[in-house]
């Protein structure tokens, strides 16, 4: 993997320093058409269990919104209940996606007030909201296109989730084994990439991860270039792409075309065995991405030995990548909307700290074809 100079190792960074001290991140809000079949879409395939409800039954008239959650991995599913919601309009022109991610923080109005002088652009100034389980205290500002970062102090808050929901105890579906958030990727517009890389530094503090650029992200015909943005104490990694000159269009711009602007592409999922869950996923329906059969010629040699069978990882299509700390596995879906935009990636790191760079032109070669049967390649 090729690493900038400044690059700051997990735990390495002074935390006590840090201007911009995120504990870690509280849960991802996705804004989508229907809630309830959102919600159903996550437990009965992912094996995330619903743990709180708002809707017209809570009193929420304008808004639903279920909360999910499979061990670290929190998710909220918003959907507007009246079509002049500015929810239901971020829905008509970007299709069900990512709007928020949220940091939990120990206290939002310093946090809040260092992001904004150093430029950041408020859209809800710290608010706070409280029920018999105690107070929330929470603020809000834009980043690339309509997405936003929440902060959210809830050290005097035991309910469910926030103010306003309610337990929910619906059906419960098996997990599948995953762990944790491992990164969030976005996807922002020609030349845009260095812009926001300097406003995770200078205004959210963050430090850069690693770099790559067209020559380590690129095929025959497309190219991207990213660069990964880690904050204080290396637990939330934000990878940046934007896209490079190509003989054919890129998914980077094919997400730019459908989504109708920047935003989050995809959300890694980390696993502590990568074999069982992406089984267990493939008998639920999710459909993967389909690598080369060419990637697994001399693989072993490539990156190797490795504790999972060589024969499991063929079976089930994953991909390989070993850096200086070790190795890891990961794979994945296809967009889980109808536009193509949104997928998850399925990833378990044995100690590796990349993001598998080594496994890019696989990765390309296999969405260039499913771009080819959608007419967008």
């Amino acid at each position: 993997m090729s690493m900038t100079n400044d690059v700051v190792k997990a735990g390495e960074a002074d935390y006590r320093k840090d201007f911009l001290p995120i504990k870690q991140m509280d849960h991802v809000e996705f804004y989508v058409s229907n809630a309830k079949q959102a919600a159903h879409f996550f437990r009965a395939v992912f094996g995330f269990q619903p743990v709180a409800y708002r809707g017209l039954e809570t009193g929420s008239r304008d808004l639903t919104s279920f909360v999910l959650r499979q061990n670290k991995i929190t998710l909220v599913v918003t959907a507007a209940l009246n079509p002049d919601h500015p929810v239901a309009r971020e829905v008509l022109l970007h299709g069900d996606g990512v709007k928020d991610i949220c940091f939990l923080v120990d206290d939002v109005d310093k946090v809040y007030s260092e992001v904004t002088r150093r430029g950041a652009k408020g859209l809800l100034s710290p608010v706070s909201e409280q029920d018999k389980f105690g107070t929330v205290r929470k603020a809000v500002i834009s980043v690339y296109g309509d997405t936003t970062h929440t902060f959210i102090q809830r050290s005097d808050y035991i309910g469910p989730f926030l103010p306003g929901y309610v337990a929910y105890d619906g059906p419960k579906e098996e997990g599948v084994g995953l762990a944790a958030i491992d990164h969030a990727v976005a996807n922002v517009g020609w030349g845009e990439m260095e812009k926001w890389v300097a406003y995770y530094r200078d205004v959210m503090g963050f430090s850069q991860l690693a770099s790559f650029d067209d020559k380590d992200i690129s095929t025959e015909y497309t190219a991207l270039m990213s660069k990964v943005m880690q904050n204080g104490n290396g637990k939330i990694k934000l990878p940046i792409n934007e896209p490079a000159k190509g003989l054919k269009k890129s998914q980077v711009e094919e997400y730019l075309d459908f989504y109708r602007g920047p935003g989050i592409q995809h959300i890694a999922l980390s696993t502590g065995n990568i074999l069982k869950t992406v089984e267990e996923l493939q008998k639920r329906g999710v459909d993967f991405i389909r690598v080369p059969d060419s990637y697994y010629e001399d693989l072993e040699k490539r990156v190797g030995h490795i504790k999972e069978p060589m024969d499991e990882i063929r079976r089930l299509r994953l991909l390989v990548d070993r850096d200086d700390e070790g190795y890891l596995v990961q794979t994945f879906t296809r967009p889980v909307g109808d536009r193509p935009t949104f997928f998850f990636e399925i990833i378990q790191r044995h100690h590796a700290r990349s993001f598998g760079k080594g496994n890019f032109k696989a990765l390309f070669e296999a969405i260039e074809a499913d771009q080819a049967l959608r007419g967008t390649l």
